[in-house]
């Protein structure tokens, strides 16, 4: 009975030989998760799989330890402004579906392209593109301040959820200090400058401006600010250049804090106005950077300040004064790192004389003492030359060249790229023929994630591959790898792909081995698992 028992053992071993695909044991493929990705992956479970052999082999055959080629990282994200209807909605009287398929496109667009943020404007003046207690509806969503979409949904969800969905960050951006914009219909009973009307000026072109100086201005935005970062699955905090506004706004007449400033020299204060005013954003800046990570560690402030600090600096630049004008000691808040990313606004063609793009993003990667992410924000949408495609292709170049590691830029705006025909192409076809990770936030504490498990089963031509983890909620995507005669190739994959089919054989090259890791919402790696293929 021993000898017939060995017998039939040995001729099932032998029949399982055949079999070109690695596994320990006998793995479905995981399904596909469709829930959003706070949600946990389920374990699969071991059926029992008739009509197909499965090899046998020791597990130390399985896993191996291998050198996986550098992911390509890069920041390429595009500003979405919702003020005066710029961008989205398109107009003030769309239905929620057509805002819905609206922002569906732009997201494909930038997916398709190879981009992997979204800049999205939703307070672009003390309103809400979302739901809110502390600010009205936004008028350049409805029409009317205070009036809520019908059928009633939640843009800003509605946004993070698809983006996500196609492995884009979404980072929403507010407008810290402007109250009622000139566009934004007329001043009613519910818009923040009336209900907060002790601590608003209008200027003379018609807006109204919060007073950065009134301890109250920097409570109500701070609040906003944290209720957002709190209820939202959001990726970062966005504030733009308009910290007190440009000196057109009031016709050249002086900005109007008489109050604020009487009570502060009352107070003994002996600061000179204009450092007053500094000091006041300084610390509001500060206060928001240090709040932010109080609330969500993983969630970055980046701040898209005028592209020049103060004329001659670099040498030769010239133009108008942040430092001066604005009241924003930009230089200030990247060399403290009270800023996540810092995306400078260089408008300018690259032979500018007056403002030249490659010297600008030199000096101020020289500022760059806290080693922050320094990505430039770029005017795609109507910078000063005859060929805009080839020169922000080329400023991406230039990028490149001069943040190394850490490249990355913003574009201004995302009817840049969809209006002027030849730019998308121009991009896919040159620095963006491939996907990217963002770059690491090496500053930023992470709990590192758990390495991926692989399951590998034989499909004849192709290999099933299929993993999960069990810290599925701190995942953010996946990078396959997949090695055809040695070589490796990488491929970025959506939170929700769980699952591919992988030719065992490509352009004559025999599939050697796979490779899985997974990435967090910060762009850091886990540790990879390989296995294989025989």
């Amino acid at each position: 009975m021993n000898i017939i028992k060995l017998t039939v053992l040995a001729g099932v071993f032998a029949s399982y030989t055949s079999c070109s695909v690695q596994s320990n044991t006998v793995k479905t493929i995981p399904a596909k998760n469709t829930a959003k990705p706070n949600s946990n992956i389920p374990k699969t479970k071991e059926p029992v799989t008739p009509n197909r052999p499965v090899t046998a082999v020791s597990p130390t055959d399985e896993n191996f330890r291998t050198n996986l080629p550098e992911i390509k990282r890069e920041f390429r994200g595009a500003w979405i402004a919702s003020v005066a209807n710029i961008n989205w909605p398109s107009r003030n009287d769309l239905t929620v579906e057509q805002q819905k398929t609206e922002a569906i496109n732009m997201l494909d667009m930038l997916k398709n392209n190879n981009f992997n943020a979204a800049i999205f404007q939703i307070r672009p003046s003390a309103d809400a593109l979302y739901t809110s207690n502390i600010e009205p509806w936004s008028y350049f969503l409805t029409g009317e301040t205070g009036k809520p979409p019908y059928p009633n949904y939640d843009p800003l969800q509605f946004w993070i959820e698809e983006a996500h969905k196609r492995g884009l960050e979404l980072h929403v951006w507010l407008n810290p200090y402007r109250a009622h914009h000139t566009n934004g219909g007329s001043v009613t009973k519910l818009s923040m400058a009336n209900t907060l009307s002790d601590i608003v000026v209008r200027l003379k072109n018609g807006m109204y401006w919060f007073d950065p100086a009134n301890p109250r201005t920097q409570g109500h935005v701070s609040n906003v600010v944290k209720d957002i970062v709190k209820r939202y699955d959001i990726d970062a905090i966005h504030f733009d250049d308009y910290f007190y506004p440009y000196a057109t706004y009031n016709r050249g007449a002086d900005f109007p804090d008489h109050a604020s400033w009487n009570t502060y020299v009352s107070n003994g204060g002996s600061l000179s106005r204009a450092d007053w005013r500094r000091d006041n954003v300084n610390k509001f800046v500060e206060r928001i950077y240090k709040e932010i990570h109080a609330e969500k560690n993983n969630v970055r402030f980046g701040i898209s300040p005028f592209g020049i600090w103060k004329p001659g600096y670099p040498a030769g630049v010239v133009g108008s004064s942040q430092y001066d004008e604005l009241y924003a000691d930009a230089k200030l808040w990247l060399n403290k790192g009270w800023v996540d990313y810092f995306s400078p606004q260089l408008y300018w063609p690259i032979d500018s004389k007056g403002q030249a793009f490659e010297s600008l993003l030199s000096w101020w990667q020289s500022e760059n003492t806290m080693k922050r992410h320094l990505w430039p924000g770029l005017n795609t949408v109507e910078i000063k030359v005859s060929d805009r495609p080839t020169e922000i292709k080329n400023q991406i170049e230039i990028s490149r060249k001069i943040l190394k590691n850490d490249a990355g830029e913003i574009h201004w705006s995302i009817a840049g790229l969809t209006k002027n025909p030849g730019m998308l192409p121009a991009l896919k076809n040159g620095p963006y023929n491939e996907k990217a990770l963002v770059p690491k936030s090496p500053w930023i504490k992470a709990v590192p994630l758990q390495t991926p498990t692989l399951f590998i089963t034989d499909n004849g031509s192709s290999a099933q591959v299929s993993w999960s983890t069990k810290n599925a909620a701190d995942v953010f995507q996946w990078v396959l790898f997949t090695q055809y005669n040695g070589v490796w190739q990488t491929e970025i994959l959506t939170l929700d792909t769980l699952s591919k089919e992988v030719p065992k054989s490509k352009d004559g090259k025999k599939l050697n081995g796979v490779a899985i890791k997974a990435i967090d919402r910060l762009g850091n790696e886990s540790d990879y698992t390989a296995k294989k293929i025989r």
